[in-house]
């Protein structure tokens, strides 16, 4: 009996070795989704290490291009299905491209009437390059709002020098921070030099003239 356990330990230590060796991204999840056990490979597509993975919702990392798969995949293990299942997905690579593939589940057990564990494996079918960044947007008066604040400008002295009221000021900062997920203006100003909306090195401080609308 002691020789059997002996041996198991040793074919499972032979597998991690080539599981983690394998150069097709490979995971381990539970019937819910949630990753065990990642390989290397599986790891470097979401940009992190394996242990990292562990705990994650696989469906989370991999979007589903079709909801309706997972739905069928879900009925299926629920009714103790073994069939091998694939769902098509997409997901951003950590160089920011945007990859498409397969992940292929296959139900995994020591006995029918374990609940099963999935053995998924992705394959990248292609990439498409990721988009361009947006252009920075700012209107010519919340250029000119953010140019008196960082010339230290309270709200009551930018609504009067930019004939606005004092809400009107605060509408404009609102949607500013908003668009640049600024916490304050102080954020919203650094911002502001760092897209250059604000022109370097000049004092005071000066807009860069707006985009067309």
């Amino acid at each position: 009996m002691e020789t059997g356990r002996a041996d198991a330990v040793v074919w499972r230590n032979r597998a991690l070795l080539v599981f983690d060796r394998v150069s097709v991204p490979v995971a381990v999840c539970d019937v819910y989704g949630q990753v065990v056990l990642a390989n290397p490979a599986m790891a470097a597509e979401c940009g992190t290490s394996p242990g990292r993975l562990r705990g994650r919702q696989v469906l989370e990392l991999f979007r589903p291009q079709e909801s309706t798969q997972v739905e069928r995949i879900a009925e299926a293990l629920r009714l103790r299905h073994r069939s091998r299942y694939q769902v098509s997905v997409c997901w951003r690579a950590p160089d920011g491209t945007e990859r498409y593939g397969e992940l292929t589940a296959d139900p995994v057990s020591d006995s029918a009437e374990d609940t099963p564990a999935l053995l998924v494996m992705l394959r990248v079918r292609g990439e498409r390059t990721a988009p361009a960044p947006e252009p920075v947007r700012a209107t010519e008066a919340e250029r000119q709002v953010l140019a008196l604040l960082a010339g230290g400008a309270t709200t009551a002295r930018a609504a009067r020098e930019l004939g606005l009221s004092r809400d009107g000021v605060t509408y404009h900062l609102r949607r500013l921070s908003a668009r640049w997920g600024a916490a304050n203006r102080t954020e919203l100003v650094a911002r502001a030099y760092a897209l250059g909306v604000l022109l370097p090195g000049v004092w005071p401080p000066r807009a860069s003239p707006a985009e067309d609308e």
